[in-house]
């Protein structure tokens, strides 16, 4: 088991190489303002202003020039080839919900790292901001104020099952499963819920969402994944 490095009772950003905005940043922050940035996303969190508390990754991504205008206590190299730079950070990061940017959009097989990621480290709460949308893995249960017609999509990470209420295609009784079930292009019916046998659906929701999902996350009694074997 890996000890964290940053410990927080509250959300904490988490800033990645790949596609984002400073105005991203800064929406992120306003729910997050604890700002901790993987490898090259350091980039990103200078140009916006924000001296993040930690750098986490192998830094084969973050220039030398942006690196020495950190304090050397915030530098973490992490030299281990086995994961990537948001897994090194996800593994060392203990708060109730991390709040990614900077991880979405970008190269394909990056994209499918970061949900990699969400699976492997099931036990930190992970939201991240791809466009318009957010994306996160269902935990246990969760309550949204989803409204009508907006859309809801769920695509299974690994094989599971749920219930739900508020979608206009309730999941109960359905297998996801990769190459048999999806449940993309839901859509809500008012405010929704899920409720979840086992881990693996990844949910897919309008970003105006952001502020409800992290607060969800946060609450005292949020249900979590345990640790998976790693």
């Amino acid at each position: 088991m890996i000890d964290p490095i940053i410990h927080s009772s509250a959300a904490i950003t988490l800033i990645g190489g790949g596609e984002a905005t400073t105005d991203d940043l800064n929406d992120v922050l306003s729910l997050a303002p604890i700002c901790v940035a993987a490898d090259g996303g350091v980039v990103l969190a200078l140009q916006a202003g924000v001296m993040p508390k930690a750098v986490l990754g192998d830094f084969d991504s973050a220039p030398a020039a942006v690196l020495d205008q950190i304090p050397q206590s915030r530098l973490h190299r992490i030299d281990e080839q086995d994961t990537t730079d948001f897994e090194k950070a996800l593994a060392r990061i203990d708060a109730p919900v991390i709040v990614g940017v900077g991880f979405m959009g970008g190269r394909i097989d990056h994209q499918l790292a970061a949900l990699h990621g969400l699976l492997a480290f099931a036990d930190r709460p992970c939201v991240l901001l791809a466009g318009d949308e957010v994306i996160l893995l269902a935990p246990p249960k969760i309550a949204l104020p989803t409204r009508a017609g907006e859309v809801v999509s769920l695509f299974p990470l690994a094989d599971a099952m749920g219930r739900s209420t508020g979608l206009q295609w309730p999941i109960e009784g359905l297998n996801f499963a990769l190459g048999e079930k999806i449940g993309t292009s839901n859509a809500a019916t008012g405010p929704m819920s899920l409720q979840m046998e086992q881990l693996g659906l990844a949910l897919i929701l309008p970003r105006r969402l952001m502020p409800d999902v992290v607060a969800a996350l946060c609450q005292p009694d949020a249900a979590r994944w345990p640790a998976r074997g790693r």
